[in-house]
């Protein structure tokens, strides 16, 4: 438990780390024009697609709670942990990272706008941490071989 403990954190501070330095990369100005994306600044005062937005500053304590709550509710769950603790490492730390843009930016801190074929929202690389790492979660569900 020690060990999966360990590597949670490594990866935890890792895509933590690698998620508010290119955060800070865009907050110093950092934008480019693609011709299928584009790198720009959007402070996303709500969840995805800006939903919740309308909850204020309670969103960000909401979601502090939910994610205490959720961190208490793993430990419980050893054999879950076990299996999935490098996971769980990526989703918490982007998570935790997006929560810790709220208190300090008001806002999380967004700037991937793709924008062909059609217009999508705009997101981050904690977005795409959180994406992977359910996916993997859900991937790695119907691929086991003990239900």
């Amino acid at each position: 438990m020690k060990k999966s403990f360990l590597f949670f954190l490594i990866v935890f501070i890792l895509i933590f780390s690698i998620d508010q330095y290119i955060k800070h990369l865009i907050l110093e100005g950092l934008r480019w024009e693609g011709n299928f994306f584009s790198i720009i600044l959007v402070f996303n005062k709500g969840v995805a697609f800006s939903m919740l937005s309308f909850l204020g500053d309670g969103l960000k304590y909401l979601q502090l709670i939910l994610v205490i709550l959720v961190w208490f509710l793993l430990m419980r769950q050893r054999d879950f942990w076990l299996r999935n603790y490098y996971i769980l490492g990526m989703i918490f730390s982007a998570g935790c990272s997006n929560i810790f843009d709220r208190f300090v930016y008001g806002g999380v801190v967004d700037y991937i706008y793709w924008h062909y074929g059609f217009d999508f929202a705009v997101f981050n690389f904690a977005d795409m941490m959180i994406d992977i790492g359910v996916g993997a979660l859900i991937l790695k569900t119907f691929l086991s071989k003990t239900k």
